[in-house]
């Protein structure tokens, strides 16, 4: 005994050239959302540190490593010396240098507890989308990494990853 397909009521009252057209119009329809939900990549600014600070970026940037977590080293464009980024799945681990002091740092959040690792101190600041900001201080020049949601287990690994880097080219 063979089973009939029922069509649902709806579709069953429609005249059959219609009815053929419904599922590909129902997958178009679908891949056009997708593909408007998408959002363009963040916009990175470019920091310009000036006198001794850019020297100590640029030193920075020839120490940070090709790979960071098994991600590759993919440096937003256009080529910065004080940009550095690795890319792996749908996100971006992002290094910026000679960035300004965050501003929430003169205020409430200047007495927040922030992690130091071996030495350096980074302040926290937790974003939208579920990842972190990690901004080095009390150094000469500000160091800044910026961590999407999902991008790693922990959040302060891709950090403590680059703080050797930071210690040995950003002095205090």
């Amino acid at each position: 005994m063979a089973r009939r397909l029922r069509l649902p009521r709806l579709l069953a009252d429609l005249p059959a050239p219609i009815r053929w057209l419904a599922l590909p119009l129902a997958l178009t329809c679908t891949v056009v959302v997708l593909i408007g939900s998408w959002s363009a990549p963040e916009e990175i600014g470019t920091p310009t540190p000036t006198g001794k600070a850019a020297g100590y970026c640029q030193a920075l940037a020839a120490a940070l490593p090709q790979e960071l977590l098994g991600r590759a080293r993919k440096d937003p464009s256009p080529a910065s010396p004080y940009v550095a980024g690795w890319a792996g799945g749908s996100s971006r681990i992002v290094l910026r240098c000679g960035v300004d002091r965050p501003d929430e740092l003169n205020g409430e959040h200047a007495k927040d507890l922030s992690p130091t690792i071996d030495g350096v101190t980074w302040w926290t600041k937790k974003l939208s989308d579920g990842g972190y900001r990690f901004t080095t201080t009390l150094r000469l020049a500000n160091v800044e990494v910026t961590v999407p949601g999902g991008a790693s287990d922990n959040p302060l690994d891709p950090v403590a990853a680059l703080n050797p880097a930071v210690k040995a080219n950003i002095p205090s």
